[in-house]
């Protein structure tokens, strides 16, 4: 730890502050960063603690991050500590306990507390708030013991706390002052529909009633109310708003209103002293949802970094919300007066309920009941302003995308008219869809997603494509059961994507926590995916995780079955000097290379590397690295062109190395090849790559999705330009859209074909402006790629770790320190003559196995992906069991497994 980086100070241990920690260090913030929080846990999703009392989580599931982040991020963390004052002249935070820390910068993140309703009786033993883990104990221990609670509270947590309570076994009542339930989110109709929806899952109501007294001795065993009747209670859930935790501003001087006031830049009236989340007061509005928070915290985090941001200018508040398995939504107004004009529509069979507001046909707000798939499109509306038209009007009420009538019935799909609009938002006719049913063969409804844009915004126009579909197909129609992207999670590649915006989830564990994985850590298809999606989201932020890698693109190195690896230099165009080539030939001496081959993409692959002198082997040839073990640009394979050949009309090799310098070292969704032709006569094969191109008189044709593997594919004509520069923001565009698009391992070739040629066209060449957007989004990108073997080389630690063998011939079993270990990373240890593969888990768990395949074609196992106790190998991808080294079925089979345990700081090794 350095002393000349400035002292930043968190105070508040929840979502909002420690998401702007993470924000600040993804950005790279010189900071030395100490966190007080006055729970005695580590940073969780207090949006999951409904979870944690239904019982399908644990505490220890919804953490989001665990002790050992703080540690391995440098950050001094403070738990069970309160903080109650800033003294802005010494620049000192002062806590309860009487611990001080200096800062140059701080940031209040207290969030808020739960509203206790000043009334006799509320200090009573069995009376709790539901806002933290503690409460959430609370209410599990009253369960074992009580059987009545009474929740006072209708809104978000008083009915997720009854809910959570009833699926406990409780009788429980609901007591609310107001006739509805989420007045501020839900209107009258709306609110009477989830009453009755509770209702039926055995939640009781007592509406309209005021609390005055909570009746007992030591223990509560009552509520009375206002009109002087009076509900048996044992427990107590106080749930009845929320209030701005700014106790530590006001004993600092700092101006306070409802919450802590704030600038754009999130600043408060003291220097140096920010502020962000549910204790912030921004233009006069504290905002209590998630989202805001998270667009405060990124804010502030470019601004500590002095990185260039716009000011935070508030956020549009809508509410999507499932209640007990009930989706509601609200955005805007959603209260009718006399001065709206009123659009709705109410189905008690299907338990749905729509309504929009306008105002001088403005758009001013919406209510959605069981149903929300629209809700995507009416906040946009809403957030514009829009003006109601014909085609809002049938697309939001059901004859468009956005129908909220339900499906349509299979006659009249068949009289609707081929040019009829059938999404909205992305304008897909019914020709288009029954035209992408019958040319390419599909049978789903994501097929059809993915193929013409429909279902992919809103996803209100769904049951209307399936009814096209079932019409198209007849009786070969089949409605396809919802996969995801792995049998962790049901969600798609799309869904996934689409939550980690929302949301602004930022690692791998982050989404998997927030959206419910099923094997907690995923799985070795799931992994290297959502780093992907993370990665090219966040280009600028996301911290790639080694651990989520592929063993190859992991070592930077292909591996063998033998355990070796393949070195693989760039050689830009196929071309390279003799000086690089004396010094291949020199390394491949000294390491004793096994062979130096000649490759179809025109560079040499040195095969058969010592896995430690992988590195050393990269420092001597001093040579950039091909990528030959990555998902992203192979090679750039070139003809001779008109610089040598009597054909050739363009340069292409000089074109060939201009490419494959641009687009180097950035990830793709699987492999990417690319070839330039100085002619037509195609000998440097452009028909079988990603992306093909081809010289001519005129200048250059550009042919996209080829493929010369196991599912071979002549690449298709995509478009001809005349200048170098159209043609490399062609590419640009190209490779950017199907990273953006791409489902992971999916090759271009089976992307146009799930795309179409013309929806790519559409998008790319009919529209300038997205052309553009998407070639600087490439661009951004690509400043921040790095040379993985230079990053490497400078690494020490991570260079131990990954490749140097520990352990000598002495009889011993130690096998070095607990951080020498990375996480979820397998090391390699020689002892008695053994080689072992030591796994450190995400909860710092070690476990050891010999380090043999037991597949019949053998190979490592120390470069596996490790989730929870298992081991995906990386040869293979068979699941082993770290305990007790069982691979599991249908493999079947046995790795040698070793005990280990923890001495001090000494990992040992039994043998």
């Amino acid at each position: 730890m350095t002393t000349n980086r400035e002292k930043l100070v968190l105070i508040g241990n929840g979502m909002a502050g420690v998401g702007t920690i993470e924000q600040i260090l993804k950005l790279g913030g010189a900071y030395d960063i100490t966190v007080f929080g006055s729970e005695p846990h580590p940073n969780y999703n207090r949006i999951m603690l409904s979870y944690v009392l239904e019982g399908s989580k644990t505490v220890d599931d919804i953490i989001l991050n665990d002790w050992n982040w703080y540690k391995d991020n440098g950050i001094t963390l403070h738990t069970g500590t309160t903080v109650t004052r800033i003294d802005g002249d010494k620049r000192q935070v002062i806590a309860s306990n009487g611990l001080t820390a200096d800062y140059d910068k701080v940031i209040i993140a207290t969030g808020s507390n739960s509203f206790i309703l000043p009334i006799p009786g509320s200090g009573k033993e069995g009376v709790v708030g539901f806002r933290d883990i503690a409460d959430c104990e609370a209410m599990l221990d009253a369960a074992k013991q009580y059987g009545k609670a009474a929740v006072i509270g209708g809104g978000l947590l008083g009915l997720e706390a009854a809910k959570g309570l009833v699926n406990l076994g409780m009788d429980v009542t609901v007591v609310h002052l107001m006739e509805d339930l989420m007045e501020r989110q839900l209107d009258h109709t709306a609110a009477s529909m989830l009453k009755a929806e509770l209702e039926r899952q055995g939640v009781k109501f007592a509406m309209g009633k005021q609390t005055v007294e909570l009746t007992g001795d030591e223990r509560v065993s009552g509520l009375r109310f206002s009109d002087g009747t009076e509900l048996e209670s044992q427990f107590v859930v106080m749930a009845v708003g929320i209030k701005p935790n700014v106790a530590v501003a006001k004993d600092s001087g700092i101006e306070v209103n409802r919450g802590i006031v704030v600038n754009d830049y999130l600043q408060t009236s003291l220097a140096d002293v920010y502020s962000v989340g549910e204790c912030t007061e921004h233009r006069g509005v504290c905002y209590g949802l998630v989202a805001p928070l998270f667009e405060q915290g990124t804010v502030l985090a470019k601004h500590l970094c002095g990185v260039e941001t716009k000011p935070y200018e508030g956020s549009v508040v809508s509410t999507k919300l499932k209640i007990s398995g009930v989706d509601v939504f609200s955005a805007g107004e959603f209260i009718d007066t006399p001065e709206h004009t009123v659009i709705s529509a109410k189905d008690d069979w299907k338990r749905t309920y729509k309504k929009i507001l306008l105002r001088d046909n403005i758009i001013v707000g919406a209510v959605l009941f069981g149903d929300v798939t629209e809700s995507a499109s009416l906040q946009k509306l809403v957030k514009q302003g829009a003006e109601m038209t014909d085609d809002i009007y049938a697309d939001v009420m059901g004859t468009g995308c956005c129908g909220g009538g339900g499906a349509k019935k299979t006659a009249s799909v068949e009289s609707m008219s081929d040019e009829e609009i059938v999404c909205g938002c992305n304008g897909v006719t019914k020709r288009a869809i029954v035209d992408a049913i019958t040319e390419n063969g599909f049978t789903t409804v994501d097929e059809i997603k993915a193929s013409t844009g429909a279902i992919r915004s809103c996803g209100g126009c769904k049951p209307v494509v399936e009814q096209i579909l079932q019409y198209v197909l007849g009786d070969g129609f089949e409605q396809s059961a919802k996969t995801g992207i792995c049998g962790c999670t049901t969600l798609s590649r799309d869904e996934i994507v689409a939550e980690i915006r929302a949301k602004g989830l930022t690692t791998t564990k982050e989404v998997m926590n927030v959206l419910g994985w099923k094997q907690e850590e995923g799985c070795s298809k799931c992994r290297p995916a959502v780093n992907y999606y993370l990665g090219m989201i966040y280009p600028d932020t996301h911290k790639d995780e080694k651990e989520s890698r592929f063993v190859n693109e992991r070592m930077s190195a292909n591996i063998q079955k033998d355990g070796t690896f393949t070195v693989v230099p760039r050689m830009y165009g196929g071309v390279t000097t003799p000086e690089d080539l004396k010094k291949i030939a020199d390394v491949s001496i000294k390491y004793d290379v096994k062979v130096v081959k000649v490759t179809g993409g025109q560079r040499l692959d040195l095969i058969g590397v010592k896995k430690e002198d992988v590195p050393k082997v990269w420092e001597e040839l001093d040579m950039p690295s091909g990528y030959a073990y990555a998902k992203s640009l192979r090679t750039v394979k070139t003809c001779v062109g008109s610089q040598f050949c009597r054909f050739g009309t363009q340069d292409s090799m000089g074109m060939g190395a201009l490419l494959e310098r641009k687009y180097e070292r950035l990830d793709f969704p699987a492999k990417f090849k690319m070839a330039v032709n100085g002619c037509p006569r195609n000998c440097a094969e452009s028909c079988t790559k990603d992306i093909g191109i081809v010289g001519n008189d005129g200048g250059w044709e550009v042919f996209i999705g080829g493929n010369g593997g196991i599912k071979a594919r002549i690449a298709d004509s995509f478009c001809k330009v005349k200048t170098d520069e159209e043609l490399v923001e062609i590419c640009s565009a190209v490779m950017q859209y199907y990273r953006e698009t791409g489902n992971y391992l999916e090759r271009t070739s089976e992307w146009v074909e799930r795309m179409g040629l013309e929806h790519i066209k559409t998008v790319i060449l009919d529209n300038e402006e997205e052309r553009k957007a998407l070639a600087q989004r490439i661009d951004f990108a690509l400043t921040q790629v790095q040379d993985p073997w230079k990053k490497m080389l400078n690494d020490g630690a991570t260079r131990s770790a990954l490749f140097e063998a520990t352990g000598t011939a002495r009889q011993t079993h130690a096998a070095g320190n607990v951080e020498d270990y990375l996480k979820q990373i397998g090391r390699v240890i020689n002892i008695e003559g053994k080689e072992l593969a030591v796994f450190r888990t995400s909860e710092d768990e070690f476990y050891a196995l010999e380090n043999r395949n037991p597949h019949p074609k053998g190979g490592p196992l120390a470069e596996g992906i490790v989730s929870g106790h298992y081991l995906y190998d990386p040869l293979y991808d068979w699941k082993i069991d770290l305990r007790t080294g069982e691979v599991q079925a249908p493999d079947k089979g046995q790795a040698a497994a070793y005990p280990v345990h923890i001495d001090g700081e000494t990992v040992v090794i039994g043998i």
